[in-house]
């Protein structure tokens, strides 16, 4: 396989993902195709594709399918910005919802999944029904990943590193304007 993106026919798990953005951040002249994110493993195994973008439990398994790693677009992010996380998804509400609603609203998510932490194996169980094979240890892992403190409150940092994904993005012309990024606490 190849040892960059550049000049690849990369599968990718879709164009308004997260992923997707950052690795055109690292280098944004491949070919992309869109795959679903859990058959990119085997579109790169059957040859169809150079690379894959993976996302969800790919991250833990491709070297079982005999795949290696050409890049960790997180350790890729925490170099360029002086360690500020990757911000990977998010929640978006309405603005005209008001403030009482979109409070509430983020207060409901934040104990959710605090409560879910603080029940980690009863999580973990009732995750691996969607883990695609995963188990518990990788499970439990893969969760780990990304339901974590940094999930209940980024803090500064956290909201410094979705600015600078924002920022940057446009200022090479990723996305079509600025975003102006407002954060409910």
């Amino acid at each position: 396989g190849p040892s960059s993106v550049k000049g690849a026919k990369v599968a990718i798990p879709g164009t308004l993902t997260t992923a997707y953005l950052v690795l055109q951040l690292l280098e944004p002249d491949f070919e992309y195709v869109v795959v679903p994110f859990d058959q990119i493993q085997e579109a790169v195994t059957g040859g169809e594709v150079d690379a894959g973008l993976l996302i969800h439990e790919g991250q833990l398994t491709y070297a079982d399918d005999g795949l290696r790693k050409i890049v960790d677009l997180g350790e890729w992010w925490a170099d360029e910005t002086d360690g500020l996380p990757l911000p990977l998804g998010g929640n978006i509400i309405r603005r005209d919802l008001g403030t009482p609603i979109m409070k509430r609203v983020s207060s409901m998510l934040h104990d959710s999944i605090a409560y879910a932490m603080s029940h980690r194996l009863e999580a973990i169980e009732y995750a691996q029904q969607f883990g695609r094979g995963l188990d518990q240890t990788r499970t439990d892992t893969f969760v780990g990943m990304y339901v974590n403190d940094l999930t209940l409150d980024y803090g500064e940092r956290g909201r410094a590193a979705v600015r600078h994904l924002f920022n940057t993005a446009y200022e090479r012309g990723l996305i079509p304007k600025p975003i102006d990024v407002e954060f409910i606490k």
